[in-house]
């Protein structure tokens, strides 16, 4: 059977109706089958290729560092990423939400200059989820979307102006099980960048914009290659040109760290840069250096920016992104707008004031927030920094060694850091497995990122042993103690009819199981993915 006629197949018996039909039309499928045949053995591959690097780093047969065989092709060669559509030449301020109809809505009203429609981190891939996503998405690209609020008793609709719209598809490492190629999962990539393609990139050229997206979690620029011929092939398909497409790729671990020109260039047609995607890259590198006693990581809420591996993170990314005439992004402020706090609500906006004159200092050409009502805020420092639309003529002189991107961030370990990664991980994995990958916690905006970061900690410390800074080792006795009194923090901060209807106690072990297994864990999501399954969702 030919990739061409290779058909997909639905596995599940959930109905959606005025969904399913809509977006999982044959020719649809056949589109995104078409994609899946000639490139999910590829991707495995590639994982694979991933998981034998990490078990090079964890035996200490490899170390991270630029690559030698790319050092004259790529590096000190002379070569520009192609230039970007109008549209996407002033990005001072994104905004980024999960995919559901009334979060759409708002996004593309906030005033800011794009919206990035997330089905990676901040959405929970239950088939209702992603359909109803693409739906939404399909709606939003034809200005057609409507959201009624019959409690409100209010209509969202979308303003006359808008801001330019991104998809994030979810990353190579997560499977769409509810379609099977041949009796295999498809690739979630694959799936989510298929039918976004074939349903609105003609619509969005006819517009004069163009089907703009967000690489998340790559590894290496053979990842960046593999993507650059989904688009070659996708066009093709489509009958659109090469370069019609155009991505950024979020800088969000740390192998990819060591290889910013190489992914440029592999995406040089399609390329709209690189992001800073903080909280996935300090996952990362916790990830990464997970089996190192020397890099044992403190308090989630000291590994801030000026961390000199996070200087050195995102002053690389300005210094080569410029050098190749391609747009170097910012990161996502998590601080979220505090009701009935002006104290707590000034002390929140100041931090992310003070992130944003960083940025667009260092030479950033945008940035990030998770709140609508951060967009001013974001918008006010970058227009009083930043006349003109981009930085991209801005080239640092200098910027840290590659050396000190694996340098290990200073600070304490406490038993207060301890409980918030607790409490912050459980009460999202609670969320994530009722339904809802984004969540409000403690002023700050939650999503997979960040509780990945709250799991590898508690999983890097107990794994080593670590001394707390009152004295107490960090023991599996110590973990499960602390855990189970966060339950009761828990419960009185959400109320007890709230924590009696949500999912905490299955959230406690998921959590538990992660954070105490034998070997750290690649991705939450996985697992908690197959719970959701195991409900038919």
């Amino acid at each position: 059977m030919t990739a061409a006629t290779t058909p997909l197949r639905i596995v599940t018996e959930q109905a959606l109706p005025g969904l399913a039909d809509e977006v999982l039309t044959p020719d649809a499928l056949t589109f995104v089958g078409r994609l899946a045949a000639t490139f999910a053995g590829r991707i495995e591959d590639l994982l694979a290729q991933r998981q034998a690097r990490q078990a090079r780093l964890d035996r200490g047969e490899e170390r991270l560092g630029l690559l030698s065989e790319t050092a004259a092709i790529i590096r000190a060669a002379d070569w520009r990423v192609a230039p970007l559509p109008a549209d996407l030449q002033d990005r001072r301020v994104e905004i980024t939400g999960p995919v559901d109809r009334k979060m759409i809505i708002n996004a593309l009203n906030s005033g800011a200059n794009v919206f990035m429609a997330d089905f990676e981190d901040s959405t929970c891939p239950t088939w209702a989820n992603v359909i109803a996503g693409h739906k939404n998405l399909r709606d939003a690209v034809r200005r057609t979307i409507r959201f009624e609020d019959a409690k409100k008793g209010k209509t969202y609709q979308l303003a006359d102006q808008t801001a330019v719209l991104m998809v994030r598809p979810r990353g190579l490492h997560l499977p769409e099980a509810h379609v099977e190629l041949e009796g295999q999962p498809v690739p979630a990539t694959l799936f989510d960048l298929g039918l976004f393609l074939f349903h609105n990139a003609r619509e969005l050229v006819a517009q004069g914009s163009g089907p703009y997206l967000y690489l998340p979690k790559l590894q290496s620029h053979l990842e960046a290659r593999l993507l650059n011929e989904v688009f070659v092939l996708a066009q093709d398909l489509l009958g659109l040109p090469i370069g019609t497409i155009k991505a950024t790729v979020l800088l969000e671990t740390l192998p990819a760290a060591f290889e910013m020109e190489e992914l440029l260039y592999e995406l040089r047609d399609h390329s709209a840069g690189l992001n800073c995607g903080r909280w996935d890259y300090i996952f990362s590198a916790i990830k990464t250096h997970r089996l190192d006693p020397d890099w044992i990581v403190p308090d989630r809420s000291v590994v801030g920016m000026t961390q000199p591996f996070m200087a050195a993170y995102t002053q690389r990314v300005v210094e080569v992104c410029h050098r190749r005439g391609a747009f170097a992004m910012g990161g996502m402020a998590a601080q979220i707008p505090i009701k009935g706090d002006p104290a707590r609500n000034e002390a929140a906006l100041e931090k992310v004031r003070g992130d944003k004159l960083r940025e667009v200092s260092e030479g950033h050409d945008g940035t990030w927030v998770a709140h609508p009502g951060l967009v001013a805020l974001a918008r006010e420092v970058f227009d009083a920094h930043m006349p003109e639309p981009n930085q991209i003529a801005r080239v640092p002189e200098q910027v840290p060694p590659v050396e000190q991107l694996l340098e290990r961030p200073a600070g304490e370990i406490t038993v207060a850091g301890l409980e918030l990664n607790l409490r912050v991980g459980i009460q999202y994995l609670a969320a994530w497995l009722d339904g809802n990958g984004c969540v409000p916690l403690y002023d700050l905006m939650e999503d997979a990122a960040t509780a990945e970061i709250s799991r590898v900690q508690v999983w890097q410390w107990l794994h080593h042993g670590v001394v707390l800074a009152d004295g107490r080792q960090v023991t599996r006795e110590l973990v499960e103690a602390l855990a189970h009194d966060a339950m009761g923090t828990i419960q009185a901060e959400v109320g007890a009819e709230r924590f009696a209807a949500g999912r905490y106690d299955e959230a406690l072990e998921l959590f538990l199981e992660l954070a105490t297994a034998p070997e750290c864990a690649d991705f939450l999501t996985l697992p908690a993915y197959e719970r959701l399954l195991a409900r038919g969702l």
